[in-house]
């Protein structure tokens, strides 16, 4: 449990708050998280939370936003420093390999609020980042079509959805063997065959 001081600004309660669930999120499912354990996390009172955000899906719409803004600015980042198209998406697929293996939790929320019933305000959330993070990774496939670096023969869009379920077949395996931070030793190799697989034949 973390003891926060007792008067915090409002940004500051609600930034610990989303940092409380993606805690959470790492050593139980997702669904099962109840305002009484994120106060308990946070040693406050539920009272206190709800000041704060008047439900819990106002709390999953927060962590969502903080997921979308905190994955998108590192691998726009990561893909800023590197110097041709393939570069910028090796870059991107370990930057978000990184951010998994250091938030474990992530992932289990999107996939579990992309399973629920109806269409939900978290829900939208977690579609408007798929969407953002796979016209990232179109453009750049696009860009290496014209650099010359991948095979202009390939489809995009499944080239876009084989990259994306590269990154998830580590999640889910590393998942399944409860080691998250081995995801970064298998990354470069998973990458690898997938570069085989999309670049231009000389």
């Amino acid at each position: 449990m973390n003891i926060l001081p007792k008067y915090l600004p409002a940004d500051e309660r609600r930034a610990a708050t989303v940092e409380a669930v993606v805690a959470l999120a790492a050593v139980q499912n997702p669904s099962e998280i109840t305002t009484a354990a994120i106060a308990k996390r946070m040693g406050v009172t539920q009272g206190a939370l709800f000041r704060h955000f008047p439900s819990k899906d106002s709390i999953l719409e927060a962590v969502m936003g903080w997921v979308s803004n905190r994955l998108l600015t590192r691998l726009d980042a990561a893909r800023a420093g590197a110097r041709t198209p393939m570069a910028a998406l090796e870059a991107v697929f370990l930057a978000h390999i990184d951010f998994v293996a250091a938030h474990p939790g992530v992932p289990r929320m999107l996939f579990g609020e992309l399973q629920r019933a109806g269409d939900t305000l978290p829900k939208q959330a977690v579609q408007v980042l798929i969407g953002h993070y796979a016209a990232r990774i179109t453009d750049l496939l696009k860009r290496g079509v014209e650099a010359g670096e991948i095979d202009s023969a390939i489809d995009i869009t499944t080239a876009a959805i084989q990259f994306i379920g590269s990154i998830q077949g580590l999640v889910i395996q590393s998942t399944l063997e409860g080691k998250p931070r081995r995801m970064r030793e298998n990354a470069p190799a998973i990458f690898a065959l997938y570069r085989r697989g999309i670049e231009a034949r000389s």
